[in-house]
């Protein structure tokens, strides 16, 4: 019995050492991303498009995977329809007359992929390139802080009617749907008058609508933009795009987990563009601050930013900050990685330090690793009140310097990379490196 106690006690001190780094970032007794994400979508080919799609659909339609599907323009679900898409299926945005799926208020989509076999949205072009169509927009009637807790969304579309456009309501458990194992390619389509289209537009969506596992590759506009509503997320996976991978705003009350955001110096644009936005407004003439202000509970994601040299890339202003939070907008973000910015996070520097800010941006548990510095409020360099608030220990954040295949389980597999911390070969601790 002597001996076999203190094995008990050094087998519960590893395992629950494991546990309290692998619980950091996103997490799964498997690596979740096999099967149903694609990291190489241009070597994969569709074939050519036997079914058509323009227009309004106005009755209940099912897309079946024996078919692939051509976006021709604006395609408007309306009337209180519901649009499934079997398993499997593949429907092709087209890039001369900009593709685009639209739910409309009332309506519902139920695309639920699978693990083996998840439903595909891509580019109809031979080499295809960020941008290529427009995305898909799901509209709900969950709140939003605008005057008159409604709007629309206008991009150039051109709807039968302008409710087909528009979003918001009074019904925060709107359902639109589900939205599982999907994977959206080479949308967020530029325009000349409206600006960018996002690849998956959530707006005013409610929290029974279902949006897990989800996959946007190389996005000209943001990967995930989610505005107003109260909308669950999980699993989600945002690669390579150009724009914001989320962006937040108008009023959101949203819970976002076990989430990714892989970015490149190479490939993502540097001005303005992050891994996470969380924003209440761009203009406060337009909100209602009677109304709830933007509001996010992140937990168990990774924002990493893949560089073959990060200085190097830093010096000539390639990388930027991972998260940028604006005025009056919440975040309590916990268990999460942010590797490789410059630098991690910056506060908008109309929030002033104080104990009422600071308690409504909470990063506790963080796990802050390779980054040009962490807490910063904007065009200010001294940051050694953010610092010395997040750097507590009552906070446990760690941090870190450690290089990418130290880090993650295999970052560098291009078929089926592995982003979970490597479990006992961190290097990591209280103290922060400047």
């Amino acid at each position: 019995m002597k001996i076999f106690t203190p094995t008990i006690c050094l087998f519960l001190l590893i395992v629950s050492s494991t546990f309290a780094q692998q619980e950091k970032g996103i997490i799964g007794k498997n690596n979740w991303l096999s099967n149903w994400t694609e990291f190489r979508p241009n070597q994969v080919e569709h074939g050519e498009p036997t079914q058509i799609l323009s227009g309004n659909i106005t009755q209940d339609t099912k897309l079946v995977k024996r078919d692939t599907y051509l976006l021709l323009g604006s395609v408007f679900v309306t009337d209180s329809t519901t649009l499934t898409i079997e398993p499997g299926t593949v429907i092709i945005g087209d890039f001369k007359t900009n593709g685009a799926l639209i739910i409309t208020r009332g309506s519902k989509i139920i695309a639920e992929g699978m693990e083996t076999d998840p439903i595909v949205f891509t580019s109809n072009r031979g080499v295809k390139k960020e941008g290529d169509w427009g995305g898909v927009f799901i509209l709900g009637d969950a709140p939003i802080n605008k005057f008159g807790n409604a709007s629309s969304v206008n991009y150039g579309l051109r709807p039968s009617a302008f409710e087909n456009i528009s979003y918001g309501g009074d019904n925060t458990y709107s359902d639109s749907g589900v939205f599982k194992y999907v994977r959206i390619e080479y949308a967020g389509r530029r325009t000349r008058d409206y600006g960018y289209f996002n690849s998956l537009t959530l707006a005013g969506v409610g929290s029974n609508t279902v949006i897990e596992n989800v996959m946007v590759s190389y996005s000209d506009g943001n990967s995930f933009n989610i505005i107003g509503g109260e909308v669950n997320l999980e699993k989600l996976v945002s690669f390579r795009t150009k724009s914001n991978d989320y962006e937040f705003n108008f009023g959101t009350q949203s819970t976002i987990r076990n989430s990714l955001a892989i970015r490149s110096p190479y490939v993502s644009g540097s001005d303005g563009s992050r891994a996470m936005y969380i924003a209440s407004y761009d203009k406060k003439d337009e909100v209602d601050f009677s109304k709830k202000g933007t509001s996010v509970h992140a937990e168990n994601l990774t924002l990493i930013s893949v560089s073959e040299n990060l200085e190097a890339d830093i010096k000539v202003g390639l990388v930027k900050e991972a998260l940028y939070i604006s005025e009056d907008a919440d975040l309590d973000i916990r268990k999460s990685v942010i590797s490789g910015f410059n630098p991690a996070v910056i506060i908008n520097d109309k929030v002033k330090v104080n104990a009422e800010n600071l308690d409504r941006l909470k990063f506790s548990d963080m796990y802050f690793n390779n980054c040009n510095g962490n807490i910063f409020t904007e065009n200010d360099s001294n940051n050694a009140d953010l610092e010395n608030w997040y750097g507590n220990s009552v906070f446990f954040n760690v941090y870190s310097k450690g290089n990418d295949t130290e880090t993650f389980i295999d970052v560098n597999n291009n078929r089926r990379p592995d982003f979970r911390l490597r479990i006992n070969k961190i290097i990591a601790s209280n103290d922060r490196e400047d």
